[in-house]
C-alpha cells in the first residue's frame, strides 16, 4: 500500500466521506467487510492495480472492469463509491482510500494494526499468545496482525505498532552482545 504523504492526504477526505455515510446509513459491517477483501483481493491482483492505476486507459474502459469483477461481489453503496472515484478520476487513489477508510474502522472498533516480522511461521497457539499479551498492553479490544516472514532475522521476532518497535530478534540480541563486547573489551 501507498505510503506516499501526498497520495494519503488526498485520500483521507475520501475515507472520512465513506466512513462518515457508511455510518450514517447504517452499512458501516458491509463496506468493512468490502474494503477488506477489496485490500486482499487489490494486494494479490496487481494487473487489476496496475490497470486501475493507468492513466491512459479510459474512464469507461475502468468502469467496464469494476462492473464485470465486483458489482456482484460488494455491497450496491461500495459499488458506486468506487465509481465516484473513476468518475472524478480518483481511482489510482483506492489503495490508500482503502487503507484510510480500515484505520477509521480499526481505530473506532478499538482495533490496533501490529506489524510482526519473524524468522519463521507462527503456530496458531503462538499467534493467540502473541494477540492475548498485546491485547494486555495496548488496551485494545482487538489486534490484528500483519505477519512478515524474514529469514536474516535468524530467529525470534519484531513487533511494530504505531509508535513502538519492540524487538526480540537473535539477530538484535547478537549485535547487543557485539556492542557489549566491544566496550568491555576496549578496557
Amino acid at each position: 500500500m501507498s505510503t506516499d504523504p501526498l497520495t494519503k492526504k488526498i485520500a483521507a477526505p475520501y475515507a472520512r466521506a465513506l466512513f462518515d455515510f457508511s455510518v450514517e446509513k447504517n452499512i458501516m459491517h458491509q463496506v468493512t467487510a468490502d474494503f477488506q477483501n477489496l485490500e486482499s483481493f487489490l494486494m494479490e491482483s496487481s494487473e487489476l492495480s496496475d490497470y486501475l492505476n493507468n492513466p491512459i486507459v479510459s474512464q469507461v474502459a475502468k468502469r467496464e472492469i469494476l462492473t464485470k469483477t465486483l458489482q456482484s461481489q460488494i455491497n450496491t453503496e461500495t459499488f458506486k463509491f468506487l465509481m465516484v472515484l473513476i468518475n472524478r478520476d480518483r481511482i489510482n487513489l483506492l489503495e490508500s482510500i482503502v487503507t484510510n477508510y480500515l484505520e477509521l474502522v480499526y481505530e473506532t472498533a478499538s482495533i490496533k494494526m501490529v506489524e510482526v516480522i519473524s524468522a519463521s511461521e507462527f503456530s496458531n497457539s503462538q499467534k493467540n499468545t502473541l494477540i492475548k499479551k498485546l491485547k494486555e498492553l495496548t488496551n485494545a479490544r482487538e489486534i490484528r496482525l500483519d505477519i512478515t516472514i524474514d529469514s536474516t532475522l535468524i530467529g525470534g521476532f519484531l513487533i511494530k505498532t504505531e509508535s513502538k518497535v519492540i524487538d526480540f530478534t537473535i539477530k538484535n540480541q547478537l549485535e547487543n552482545l557485539a556492542k557489549h563486547l566491544d566496550t568491555v573489551l576496549e578496557i
